[in-house]
């Protein structure tokens, strides 16, 4: 099927088509408030703040936020806080009873955890809020400009802060109900791909005009190796290991039940970019420290620079780590083993019981490997990109959270805008297979 038939398409689905206007529109609104400055900011006097936020982890707090960040807009803050306070109550659901029961309860439970998400996300807001302020402050004056920040102003403005942050999660929930897509994510995809246009025409701009000669033929060299990493990016969200499980019959009444073999799909990425942002959180740690300390060389100064060998070893073996970690505790091979058996269900040539779950350890164990190992390659690529050359802005869309989530955001609404044509009898956007998202539940990530 053609792209212009697939349009047609979409286009006639008048609901799929309402869904999508509603999307575009609040992203609009979203863009907009980005460029909206704090009261009492002058924008001319924010060139210090663009400049701390163009490298290292800053240009990744900035990228996340749409640029909102460099900026001083009212959005400054961004999800990120959100994402934060979803992270630790999806945490605390994995080792507290309650938070677990909670998660039990179907939708009343889920509606509690989001209550509690929300007063978290206002916690952080209030503690992350003056802190940017103070920063604000110190690289305005360090660039010849003045701002009051006095205790109300810095109040006022905290308020402004995290007024924007909630209301940029309200429109994520918009997006949730009457768009298409994951409303968190879409809104994350939007701030990344607002800063390809430029990081791609510096990055040619700088080919073209630094370059002794053939600037352009290196240039085309990166979009191919860009786009074969986007590729490697898309097995790792969509790869799966498939295990064969042969249910028995069962005769009830009149009717016979079971008899069929079907398949338990299990990922090779199943942790996906929990375990970079995980990684990310530690790392931040010595750049925090760095602020109060004047000693930034040797092991300590290495630890500060994302652009080191000490950084990126240090930090593709965590990402490791928390892959196995993660994925331990969110695939539990004795649930389901203890699944299968209650619907007499079995692996051919495994005993059900203790066997059956020792399999599927070993299996998850076996492509767990290989996916954590490319995730953490994924991570380090900007870095590996940087120092071949690259652009910093261009450089971070080859590889790290930025491009997992590219990809796993626009799988995921590509499947359910397929999910919308197939529900009215239309052909899927995909000739050989139906589109494989990320997961099939909700959830920021």
């Amino acid at each position: 099927m053609g792209f212009t038939q697939t349009i047609k398409n979409i286009w006639s689905v008048e609901d799929l088509r309402h869904r999508i206007g509603i999307t575009l529109l609040l992203v609009v609104i979203y863009r907009f408030g980005c460029y909206v400055v704090l009261p009492g900011i002058n924008p001319d006097s924010l060139m210090a703040l663009k400049n701390f936020t163009s490298d290292g982890l800053m240009q990744l707090l900035d990228m996340f936020s749409g640029g909102a960040f460099s900026q001083a807009s009212i959005f400054a803050l961004g999800i990120m806080p959100y994402i934060t306070a979803s992270i630790v109550i999806q945490l605390l659901g994995m080792v507290l009873p309650a938070f677990q029961k909670m998660q039990r309860e179907g939708e009343s439970g889920r509606m509690k955890l989001n209550q509690y998400t929300r007063y978290l996300t206002v916690l952080i807001l209030l503690l992350q809020g003056p802190a940017y302020l103070m920063n604000l402050k110190y690289q305005v004056t360090a660039a010849g400009g003045y701002v009051d920040m006095g205790f109300w102003t810095v109040a006022f403005m905290t308020i402004v802060l995290a007024a924007g942050s909630m209301f940029i999660m309200w429109l994520g929930e918009r997006i949730d109900q009457k768009g298409v897509g994951n409303g968190i994510s879409f809104i994350i995809l939007i701030g990344i791909i607002a800063r390809l246009p430029e990081a791609f025409f510096q990055e040619f701009t700088q080919r073209l005009l630094n370059s002794a000669g053939g600037g352009l033929v290196i240039f085309l060299l990166e979009i191919v190796v860009l786009l074969a990493v986007i590729a490697g990016a898309v097995l790792l969200v969509q790869g799966t290991r498939k295990v064969p499980v042969q249910y028995a019959k069962r005769v009830v009444g009149n009717k016979q039940y079971g008899g069929a073999r079907q398949y338990i799909p299990l990922k090779v990425n199943a942790a996906g970019v929990m375990p970079i942002i995980f990684a990310q959180a530690i790392m931040f740690i010595p750049v925090t420290v760095a602020g109060f300390s004047t000693d930034h060389t040797g092991f300590w100064g290495s630890l500060t620079n994302m652009y080191s060998w000490t950084y990126n070893i240090i930090y593709f073996l965590m990402i490791v780590a928390f892959t196995y970690f993660y994925t331990a505790i969110t695939v539990r091979p004795q649930q389901m083993a203890e699944d299968m058996k209650r619907n007499n269900g079995f692996i051919p040539g495994i005993k059900p019981g203790k066997p059956t779950v020792e399999y599927l350890d070993s299996i998850m164990s076996r492509i767990t490997l290989p996916g954590s190992i490319f995730l953490g390659v994924v991570a380090i690529l900007p870095s590996i990109a940087y120092v071949c050359g690259l652009n910093r802005s261009f450089a971070q869309f080859f590889g790290g959270t930025s491009l997992l989530i590219l990809v796993g955001v626009i799988l995921d609404t590509l499947r359910i805008i397929e999910g919308h044509l197939l529900m009215r009898h239309y052909d899927g956007l995909m000739k050989d297979g139906r589109i494989q998202g990320r997961t099939t539940g909700k959830g920021v990530f």
